[in-house]
């Protein structure tokens, strides 16, 4: 994925939004900072405050924005991407991740109970920032959006080991999990730039299929990309015990052989037959079962938005939905 293509037509904001970030880091406490610093600074494509900009640009393309609202689109863009954060941090610890990104995680460097803390820092602070916007409905969908994906993050550790996870479950996790706050983002932006009921649904529901198709994309990745590109260990998930898709449908579609293989992986969480399970995903479709998955939603997400005024803005969003399937990393 190439980021700077959406990027460009918000350029001058994004910079706002890097800068407001730094400015939001700081504490008497040197720690909070240092960490926060070093995961904020770490790379990504920081997609979910990109789509706050590109939402309320989008949703009143012909007026613009005023100057206050600018701000405030600048400072909710900040608060997803704080909330984003905190979840990376949160996660790491609980997958025991060494890596992301390419480089050490925060729990790697300083330990678990650091990264718990400054996570827990960052979400107090998005709250912090969001209480000086002073949007009531942006605090009721991020409070829900918060929850949301607490509870999506509960429901993959209990499914973690079970093969016998269903697809639909799977599906519910994701949503949960990593769309929830893509939907968030680009409802907040459509919030703040006080768009149409109309144009906040479909910018809502543009949201969630896009993250939904970046989330099922991410779970290929883990099957048909280098560690390089991904910036993680190949085969993290199964290592995890993690039923992903891929492997939901090699389970039901793949071999006899290649199905004990990747339920027993699954229950074991282990990676000891990974070559031959990373051949067996391949081998049964699997692969391709979830890319069309994925542009399923993508096509979705360009459709959700078809009503809203025709505007480089709107343009941006169709390409990022449309590169949420075509990326490597």
């Amino acid at each position: 994925m190439q980021p700077t293509n959406f990027h460009d037509v918000v350029a001058g904001e994004f910079g706002q939004v890097n800068d407001y970030i730094l400015s939001q880091l700081k504490s008497e406490i040197p720690l909070i900072e240092q960490i926060g610093y070093y995961i904020i600074s770490n790379g990504g494509k920081r997609l979910r405050p990109l789509m706050v900009l590109l939402a309320a640009r989008a949703a009143q393309p012909a007026s613009g924005l005023t100057e206050s609202t600018l701000s405030n689109a600048v400072k909710m863009a900040s608060i997803i991407e704080f909330i984003h954060t905190a979840t990376l941090l949160h996660d790491d610890v609980v997958d025991e991740s060494d890596m992301r990104r390419g480089k050490k995680t925060a729990n790697e460097e300083w330990g678990n109970a650091p990264s718990v803390l400054v996570g827990d820092f960052l979400y107090t602070r998005a709250f912090q920032i969001m209480v000086d916007v002073g949007s009531f409905q942006c605090m009721e969908i991020l409070s829900g959006t918060t929850n949301i994906i607490s509870e999506g993050e509960v429901q993959q550790l209990i499914n973690c080991g079970d093969p016998d996870t269903t697809e639909e479950s799977y599906i519910k996790v994701i949503q949960y999990k990593t769309a929830k706050l893509f939907e968030g983002a680009a409802l907040c932006g459509a919030v703040v730039a006080e768009a149409s009921h109309e144009h906040q649904e479909a910018l809502r529901q543009y949201g969630m299929y896009v993250g939904t198709a970046f989330q099922l994309i991410d779970d290929v990745m883990d099957y048909v990309s280098t560690a390089e590109e991904m910036g993680k260990s190949v085969g993290d998930d199964l290592a995890e015990g993690k039923p992903t898709l891929p492997l939901i449908y090699t389970m039901k579609h793949g071999t006899e052989e290649a199905a004990q293989r990747v339920r027993a992986a699954i229950e074991s969480g282990g990676l000891e037959n990974l070559d031959a399970i990373l051949a067996d995903v391949r081998a049964c479709g699997a692969i391709q079962y979830t890319e069309d998955k994925a542009v399923e939603q993508s096509e979705l997400a360009i459709q959700a938005i078809a009503n809203l005024p025709e505007s480089e803005y709107k343009s941006a969003l169709v390409t990022l939905a449309q590169a949420a399937v075509n990326r490597r990393n």
